[in-house]
């Protein structure tokens, strides 16, 4: 069985459309190419008691949690707070953040860039993080920036603890639509309950009509699976195959 995650992507900004989230879709790609399995994806508001709540929730249920936004010196930047509460925790000023921050202001240091110490009491940071966007770890919830740029640093430098065995995809584009061959699908999966098979229409591409994934971290299981519906598939149906 795959290791589970969930994201939580927090901010106002998201959710009026101010900001377009790509966060989610980065990390559901290099998830998946680790071998983790995402199940769940929530988008909330900067409110301190939502993020505590669907945190926690989170954490309990998934075996990683990942949050994205709401880190920062401004009256918005309430992740640290929210995931403190939820976890019934202080904040704090970590004390190897507190230091290079000091170390790089100075006399200028003031109380807007001291936030950017703050943490949930018990966490601690993970890679090698930069000055004003460290990953911290609490539990087994990983808190990133919003900024994308950051954010994929951040989680390209600490990816390999989170890999597992790969997911193994063999992809079939068939001439035929979802009317024809949804009952050869259906019956796939009786026989491989534990294929994960996905089934996409096409509009747009004369040559075939639908894109049908097959996965599997068994690559017997898979071969097994592949075969069976090639074998039962209308004869001419199938455009191309892609996948080892």
């Amino acid at each position: 069985m795959a290791k589970t995650a969930g994201i939580v992507i927090i901010g106002n900004e998201v959710l009026s459309g101010k900001t377009q989230d790509t966060n989610s879709h980065y990390l559901c790609k290099e998830l998946r190419a680790l071998g983790v399995e995402l199940r769940r994806i929530s988008v909330i508001p900067d409110e301190i008691e939502l993020i505590g709540r669907e945190v926690v929730a989170f954490s309990r249920e998934f075996a990683f949690v990942f949050t994205t936004g709401g880190v920062g010196p401004t009256h918005d930047d309430v992740t640290m707070a929210g995931i403190a509460h939820g976890f019934g925790v202080k904040v704090i000023h970590h004390p190897e953040l507190e230091r290079r921050l000091r170390e790089r202001h100075g006399q200028n240091i003031n109380e807007a860039r001291l936030r950017m110490a703050e943490v949930p009491e018990g966490a601690e940071l993970v890679g090698e993080g930069s000055l004003y966007a460290p990953a911290v770890k609490l539990k087994n919830v990983y808190i990133f920036p919003g900024i994308p740029k950051v954010l994929q640093d951040r989680f390209e430098a600490i990816k390999e603890r989170f890999r597992e065995a790969p997911f193994l995809l063999k992809v079939v584009y068939s001439k035929e639509g979802e009317g024809v061959i949804a009952s050869i699908l259906n019956d796939l999966l009786a026989s491989f309950p534990d294929l994960l098979l996905g089934s996409y229409p096409v509009l747009d591409n004369p040559e075939y009509r639908v894109k049908l994934t097959l996965e599997s971290k068994d690559p017997s299981y898979l071969a097994q699976a592949f075969e069976r519906l090639l074998s039962t598939l209308p004869k001419g149906a199938v455009h191309r195959i892609e996948g080892s």
